[in-house]
């Protein structure tokens, strides 16, 4: 691996971001608990969507107590939209974990902040780093591309054992006096110069200490095993109306994927036919009179795709009152009040397409 010149690469460095950083939201100040929200946002997540909600988030929950002492469908709604709501579980778990366990005071050793529910590695360096201004690793995807072609590193940076090669080097080159600055530095020469097609080399400040340019291969780098292809998903939905106007909602289980989000009635369909939909229907303790195609869905997640047909059908029985009055199971709403509840996007488009759609005829 190429040596360079580590007192200069920091300055460069250090130097471009002084002059180039965003204004971020969670840049004014170094609240850890701030920090920490962005940074579990910020997964998967790009910067300019991930504003507005941390705005309202913490217009909601300004403190670990505030969130700790949150009802969790409160967190999940101020989450919605962002996607990967494993992520607000596991920091709704972790903030608790803080407040009983810390006095509400995020922790500042990476034992203790790696231990909480959700905070893997590179978000202990972060709230380390940037907060505490502990001189910890933060090693994400921008990171990694700057680091791959600083040094010309051609492992695979999905394997863990790479991930575990750049936090060794980042230990070895950070400013230990300006750590916090060091770490955001490298993730924002990631994200606004050395990008991952076609990267402005001759704009970057840290284009002299760069492997990979002078050796003409920065647009290879860095080397990442191609991801299967999402597996494609047909699926059928209703909108269920009873003679009041209300629709009915049902809650998904309490674990798997958009784990105790509220739906609309669906079902997996490989066929165009209603009969299995009739079935479910069915199952729910309803007559409906009509079932009328409404709506097509389309949703993409990071291994899978929805396409959902979304149906109408206007109740007329309903034989099962207690089960379509349980809140945590199924329960018919007023269409004013479906945005009291957490929605997955897809949903949510069902919300903004026929139910809107509808109303307004």
């Amino acid at each position: 691996m190429k040596k360079i010149n580590e007192t200069k690469f920091q300055q460069d460095l250090l130097e471009w971001y002084d002059e180039n950083k965003r204004d971020l939201p969670w840049r004014r100040e170094r609240d850890p608990y701030k920090i920490w929200v962005s940074e579990i946002m910020l997964q998967q997540t790009k910067v300019d969507t991930v504003i507005p909600y941390f705005q309202r988030f913490m217009s909601l929950f300004p403190t670990v107590n505030d969130l700790a002492e949150a009802e969790e469908e409160t967190v999940l709604k101020a989450w919605e939209g962002l996607g990967y709501y494993s992520r607000a579980r596991n920091l709704h778990h972790a903030v608790k974990e803080v407040r009983e366990t810390y006095g509400g005071k995020v922790p500042q050793t990476e034992k203790e902040v790696g231990s909480l529910k959700g905070v893997g590695p590179y978000t202990t360096g972060a709230i380390l780093s940037i907060a505490y201004n502990i001189p910890a690793p933060a090693v994400d995807g921008n990171v990694m591309r700057v680091l791959s072609r600083i040094f010309s590193i051609y492992d695979d940076i999905s394997k863990a054992s790479t991930r575990k090669k750049f936090e060794a080097i980042v230990r070895e080159i950070i400013s230990t006096n300006r750590a916090s600055d060091f770490n955001q530095a490298l993730m924002e020469l990631g994200a606004m110069v050395c990008s991952p097609t076609s990267p402005a080399c001759l704009i970057c400040p840290v284009e002299s200490h760069c492997s990979a340019r002078e050796e003409g291969v920065q647009d290879i780098l860095p080397v990442k095993a191609k991801k299967k292809p999402p597996r494609k998903l047909k699926m059928k939905a209703v909108i269920l109306r009873d003679q009041q106007g209300r629709v009915l909602i049902e809650r998904r289980p309490d674990t798997g994927l958009l784990a105790k989000l509220w739906q609309f009635p669906n079902i997996e369909a490989e066929t165009t036919e209603l009969e299995d939909l009739k079935s479910y229907i069915d199952l729910l303790g309803v007559e409906v009179s009509s079932i009328t195609k409404v709506q097509e869905v389309k949703h993409i997640f990071s291994h899978i795709v929805w396409n959902i047909d979304v149906y109408e059908g206007k109740v007329e029985v309903i034989h099962n009152k207690q089960l379509c009055n349980q809140k945590n199971k199924c329960h018919f709403v007023l269409i004013e009040d479906v945005n009291w509840y957490p929605f997955p996007v897809s949903h949510q488009k069902i919300i903004d397409g026929a139910l809107v759609m509808e109303e307004e005829s």
